[in-house]
């Protein structure tokens, strides 16, 4: 066993050792927001019938400690400035805690950024002695060939998607099934290196264990797509300051993920520029006036808006709403365009289900899911996450989709590859090791 997969598992145990203790915080680090949630854990028994329980914790949970800040040091979902976004995360965390009046050490956090790109892997072998073991499983995943992304990527999920058995398809856990041929389908989601380690490096400094990494776009699908849509096939689009992450599931699993680097800091950035107002102002009026659809009311609603040089006595105009969408049209036309093009790459049309859900703080515009469906070609709706368990009537919106997930991700995660013995004489295994490596210096 490599000194790799040990560590994978520590990281694991770390993991499981959080919640049998009972609480973990889950941080969502965004451009616009960094939001804490700290979660209890209901006790569970760790042995069924004398035998240990395999894999992670699922148990239910109660939120008992929430906070926002405004994200600082954050650029595009990546962290631009290491002190602020620090400063940040110990706001967030902090008053999290003392709303929870409880001290929490280990936290599994999401991030918009890192370019993620999905890879669909497959391996087949057969089966050692007739009954699907764990080893078995083990080795069909070791038989996936993880192509060779380069050195500048790490891998953040491996990801088994579907089982095969001598035919019969679709099976989430072959083990104990009899059999002679098992397959596997595998999705592989890597990211760029820098953005990882910089959030490995803020979290040291912030004296926080993580206790587990995502992408906020496979966060935000997990708490804004209900059961039908993960089961037959649905795109979640979570739309926050500055990317727009893509994730597609079904049967109930992450199967891709993508980003588009513009968001909702774009929309402000053009309202400032078109309308000649400061930042401030341009997000005050975004959020109040704010839409993609013009109606011929818009063209008598007027809405005021300072000068750009208010304070040494300029003269407050007036434009109508009809101009300030005039302006936010053309970029989230751009955005979902973007996102358009992902979706055809990534086989979506091939789906039982195309349904698409629109999700985060962007999300909440008027008319944009009138937009998109027209742009997009499909079924639109604006999803707001799952309500949890003590869940502030604060976070339940749109914007607060990835947060929640994670708080589902941490009580019910999915197994991946490197929660199975793997053999170390498998080519597949030495290559998924390698694409693994980041963990062995920074776990």
């Amino acid at each position: 066993m490599s000194n790799l997969f040990e560590a994978q598992r520590m990281m694991r145990q770390r993991r499981e050792a959080a919640l049998r203790r009972g609480v973990v915080a889950v941080l969502d680090i965004g451009t616009s927001k960094i939001s804490c949630l700290v979660l209890r854990f209901a006790p569970g028994l760790e042995e069924e019938a004398g035998q240990p329980r395999r894999g992670l914790t699922h148990g239910a949970f109660r939120v008992i400690g929430a906070a926002t800040t405004r994200s600082r040091g954050v650029r595009a979902g990546e962290i631009d400035a290491m002190d602020e976004t620090e400063r940040a995360i110990r706001t967030a965390v902090q008053a999290a805690q003392k709303m929870a009046n409880v001290r929490v050490d280990h936290v599994i956090a999401s991030f918009a950024g890192g370019a993620p790109r999905s890879y669909g892997l497959s391996g087949d072998v057969r089966v050692e002695n007739g009954e699907v073991s764990e080893l078995d499983v083990g080795h069909v995943l070791a038989a996936c060939d993880v192509p060779d992304y380069g050195a500048d990527r790490e891998a953040l999920h491996a990801l088994p998607v579907n089982f095969t058995l001598d035919g019969r398809t679709g099976l989430i856990d072959p083990r104990g099934q009899i059999g002679a041929r098992l397959s596997v389908d595998m999705h592989l989601l890597t990211v760029d290196a820098g953005p990882v380690h910089n959030i490995l490096q803020c979290f040291r400094r912030c004296d926080l264990e993580l206790a587990g990494l995502t992408v906020s776009g496979y966060a935000a699908g997990m708490s804004a797509l209900v059961e039908d849509e993960q089961e037959l096939g649905a795109a979640c689009i979570d739309i926050g300051g500055g990317t727009a992450s893509i994730s597609i599931f079904v049967k109930r699993h992450m199967i891709y993920a993508d980003a588009v680097p513009l968001g909702g800091h774009h929309l402000t950035s053009d309202i400032c520029q078109g309308l000649d107002i400061p930042a401030a102002s341009a997000e005050r009026i975004k959020t109040l006036h704010g839409g993609v659809m013009a109606t011929g009311l818009d063209d008598r609603e007027l809405i005021e808006i300072p000068s750009l040089y208010e304070g040494e006595g300029g003269d407050r105009r007036q434009v109508t709403r009809s101009e300030l969408i005039g302006v936010m049209r053309p970029r989230m036309e751009e955005i979902l365009e973007e996102v358009r093009d992902r979706l055809d790459a990534s086989g979506f049309e091939y789906l039982p289900g195309q349904r698409i859900v629109l999700t985060g703080g962007s999300a909440q515009v008027p008319g944009l899911d009138q937009l998109a469906a027209r742009i997009l070609g499909r079924q639109v709706r604006v999803g707001k996450p799952l309500r949890v368990q003590g869940l502030p009537q604060a976070a339940t919106g749109p914007a607060f989709s990835a947060a929640v997930g994670l708080a589902l991700h941490a009580s019910q995660p999915q197994d991946e590859c490197w929660d199975f013995e793997m053999p170390a004489d498998r080519v597949g295994a030495r290559r998924v090791r390698r694409a693994l490596r980041w963990f062995r210096e920074n776990w």
